[in-house]
């Protein structure tokens, strides 16, 4: 992929839609997400979702696309009533800097509202500042693990109730 400059970025023709996670393009954008958590993190702490779990009714996966060029994942899938779990939240590295990663986090609270949930938390790594303050920037506060997650000194977990 040829690397985008800033000023193409900030363009109109980004787009961001639900979609097939299972798609070859997605896939390879899965595939680089799941290579940089591996570098992070041990595999014990990486709590990665495959693609198909990702495309079940329970779940929404939402793909930035700059032309036909995948530059971004966000997804959610239902964990209990009116709760999701945000997961696959990722910027390719040339397409980061330009707001990318807000514009996602935005769609999928929209979706989440649209749908009727009224609370997103997600898990995080702690060697992903930018990640952390991108949601701290939005509301989401950190809590004890939910769903199956265990405490883990490598993750944090953090957690947002949905206005209207």
């Amino acid at each position: 992929m040829r690397r985008m400059d800033f000023a193409e970025m900030r363009t109109p023709e980004i787009t961001i839609a639900a979609e097939d996670p299972r798609q070859p393009e997605v896939r390879r954008l899965i595939a680089l997400s799941d290579a940089t958590m591996q570098a992070l993190y041990p595999a014990e702490s990486n709590h990665l979702v495959e693609a198909d779990a990702l495309a079940a009714p329970d779940a929404v996966f939402l793909v930035a696309r700059g032309g036909k060029e995948v530059l971004g994942s966000i997804a959610f899938r239902i964990i209990a009533p009116r709760h999701a779990e945000m997961k696959r939240m990722f910027v390719r590295v040339e397409a980061r800097g330009a707001g990318l990663g807000r514009r996602l986090l935005e769609a999928l609270e929209d979706t989440a509202r649209r749908r009727h949930i009224g609370r997103i938390s997600l898990e995080t790594g702690i060697r992903q500042p930018e990640a952390i303050g991108l949601y701290r920037a939005f509301g989401y506060r950190e809590c004890p693990p939910f769903g199956g997650y265990s405490a883990d000194p490598l993750s944090l977990f953090m957690t947002k109730r949905l206005g209207a």
